[in-house]
């Protein structure tokens, strides 16, 4: 639960590429954010210490971590050698939490930002690590009030790691797209798919796509300037869309909103895993990756943001606008035999709609933001846990 950087910068990062060079290849581990709400006004509501104290001395405490503010807590599979077995904690894990839950009188949502509670009302939870965050970033930390899932895969090898990183930045707009899940905030319809990532990608530093590096030397050679230039002072504080962990030998995919259905969760860390297998044997058998230039994809970014899946990306190989679906459809066609191999195949598929999808669709049948959101969060739970 955000604890500071303990090690020097030299430390963090001699450790680092140790891990990778020592790390078990193609392990999975899945974090999930929910927000925490009052049951009955489903405003977003600051009881994250009341539940972790709750879950002490059980199985889901170690799995059980804060992020950023006391009305949102996120759950962690923990370390999982096939998608098989983290496929069935995220269940797990869905089912301890809501249990945990229930006695307080508090709900859960899972989507990438709450459609009207107000950020000025929401507490940084005591570490020292948000408050140095707080310290820091101001109002830019205050206003993220934002939810996600991300996607920790393992790969051995530190300038593997960074290829695989590359390869990741890439397809971040598909993923995003196949994602979107917050289409209001601030009481408002934002006419967006992923009010959350104009939120935290074009607020935060050093977030959104990153650079493409040639080597693990490059990257740490900009890490140590970061550093020795005190723009930084704890490895985590690169929020980049997709980043080789500091702290584990994981490439981590954090660029997904967060999903209020369990099964799309699902597909989503199982497509990302496996995308991270395939980039790995590309790298091992020399097939070429492209390293597209950031101006290009963040044209993908925007469309992933306004428009989720109901429009098109650009496939930058042809020179021309498909639907994203089809581009996702391919993605999967193209990991699907290490897919197979890794036990994630059963699990990808492209929604008929996704999460903004529907609850725009919601929004025409019912008229209101408010109601469209309480529906998705008072469904029985079988619907969203195990």
């Amino acid at each position: 639960m955000g604890d500071a950087q303990r090690l020097s910068p030299d430390e963090q990062l001699r450790s680092a590429r140790e891990a990778f060079d020592d790390g078990q290849d193609l392990t999975i581990a899945v974090e999930e954010e929910f927000a925490l709400l009052d049951a009955d006004t489903l405003e977003l509501a600051n009881r994250f210490e009341e539940l972790k104290g709750a879950a002490a001395g059980t199985e889901l405490d170690e799995h059980l971590v804060g992020e950023l503010i006391a009305s949102e807590i996120e759950i962690k599979t923990g370390r999982c050698t096939d998608f098989a077995a983290a496929a069935e904690l995220m269940a797990t894990r869905r089912d301890q939490l809501g249990e945990l839950a229930d006695p307080f009188g508090v709900a859960l949502s899972s989507i990438g930002t709450h459609p009207w509670s107000r950020w000025q009302d929401q507490r940084i939870i005591d570490t020292p690590h948000y408050r140095r965050n707080n310290e820091i970033l101001q109002y830019v930390v205050w206003r993220n009030n934002s939810f996600g899932i991300h996607v920790h895969i393992g790969i051995r090898g530190a300038d593997r790691a960074i290829a695989v990183c590359n390869a990741f930045r890439n397809v971040l707009p598909e993923l995003l797209a196949l994602s979107t899940s917050s289409p209001f905030v601030e009481d408002c319809v934002s006419g967006l798919h992923s009010a959350r990532t104009e939120i935290f990608t074009k607020m935060f530093p050093r977030a959104g796509i990153p650079d493409a590096y040639e080597s693990w030397a490059e990257f740490e050679r900009y890490v140590r300037f970061l550093y020795d230039t005190k723009s930084i002072d704890e490895h985590t504080q690169l929020w980049w869309s997709v980043r080789p962990h500091l702290a584990f030998p994981t490439v981590e995919v954090r660029i997904c909103d967060a999903q209020p259905d369990l099964a799309h969760a699902q597909s989503l860390a199982a497509l990302m895993y496996a995308l991270g297998a395939r980039f790995a044997r590309a790298v091992d058998e020399g097939e070429p990756l492209p390293k597209l230039p950031g101006r290009l994809l963040e044209e993908n970014m925007w469309r992933a943001i306004r428009y989720g899946l109901t429009d098109g990306l650009i496939d930058f190989d042809r020179g021309e606008v498909v639907p994203a679906r089809a581009r996702i459809e391919s993605l999967i066609e193209w990991v699907g035999p290490v897919a197979d191999e890794i036990g994630a195949a059963r699990y990808l598929a492209v929604p008929e709609a996704n999460a903004s999808e529907r609850q725009y669709a919601r929004l025409e049948e019912l008229g209101s933001a408010r109601d469209v959101f309480a529906e998705l969060v008072r469904r029985p739970r079988e619907l969203v846990g195990g």
